[in-house]
């Protein structure tokens, strides 16, 4: 039985632009530092091709993606200028979206499409390398979590495509 979505519902699907991935890196190994990268494949069950992340395919968190808008918030949180995102261990940076309300939506970026399935929460190592209050200068802005849904290569300069509830890809 089809049932029309509620008006909050068709609300949430609603989004002026498209956005942009505009800086990506991989973690090649644990407390190593990020590699800015160009392109990468991202794989069902593995996340980035390059990345340290090697979960089981029903993990919620093989890819992290994190607001370039965010970036200048976090920083002025901390007095600083806009924060490089190699040193906040994300492995996407999109602008011009916003990744919090697509918290469940399937997304295309590139040839791969992915499932947001959560807050990507900071950890302590942000105390580390953004100093004092790091930590709480990232609550609230770490960005997201995603599930490979279909495998392709993403890179600098793709756009960040959401795909409608019914759109949505199961596998």
């Amino acid at each position: 039985m089809f049932t029309e979505p509620s008006p909050l519902k068709e609300l949430m699907n609603h989004f002026a632009q498209a956005g942009e991935v505009i800086w990506m890196g991989v973690r090649p190994a644990s407390r190593q530092p990020v590699t800015p990268i160009n392109e990468t494949f991202a794989r069902i069950g593995t996340g980035l091709d390059g990345d340290r992340y090697r979960g089981n395919p029903d993990s919620k968190r093989q890819v992290t993606l994190i607001q370039a808008e965010h970036l200048a918030a976090i920083g002025s949180y901390l007095g600083r200028g806009i924060i490089n995102p190699v040193l906040l261990r994300r492995n996407i940076v999109v602008t011009g979206i916003n990744l919090l309300a697509l918290k469940d939506h399937t997304i295309q970026i590139g040839e791969a499409v992915i499932q947001i399935t959560g807050l990507c929460h900071p950890c302590s190592r942000m105390e580390e390398v953004l100093g004092e209050g790091g930590y709480n200068a990232m609550r609230g802005h770490g960005g997201v979590t995603a599930k490979v849904l279909h495998e392709g290569t993403i890179k600098v300069g793709d756009t960040v495509k959401v795909l409608s509830q019914l759109d949505n890809l199961h596998q």
